[in-house]
């Protein structure tokens, strides 16, 4: 008879106030700066056991400017968020979703 190995628990998600989010006003400034359909912009902050995420949403259109030369723009952006994370004590992810097709 083999033995089952013991469940891992899953963390729990919660979805805080924007403001209580360290990094969430400064992405939201920047990304506001760059997108120009500033109402397809989206910011969806949520924190689990391992930190932070931020999932960005934009138009198609803005996806080239949000990414970047060869994907500098973005890996700036999560270098800087890292770094306010550090400031907090706490882990910071940038994850941007893909347009949604028409």
């Amino acid at each position: 008879m083999t033995r089952r190995p013991p469940r891992r628990k899953l963390p729990a998600v919660t979805t805080p106030a924007p403001a209580a989010v360290p990094g969430y006003e400064f992405l939201k400034y920047v990304l506001e700066s760059l997108v120009e359909d500033k109402d397809q912009l989206s910011i969806e902050p949520t924190v689990d056991d391992l930190g932070i995420l931020l999932t960005v949403r934009v138009s198609d259109r803005d996806m080239g400017k949000l990414i970047g030369k060869s994907g500098q723009t973005v890996k700036a952006l999560r270098t800087l968020l890292r770094i306010i994370g550090g400031a907090n004590e706490q882990r910071v992810n940038l994850k941007i979703l893909e347009p949604q097709q028409a």
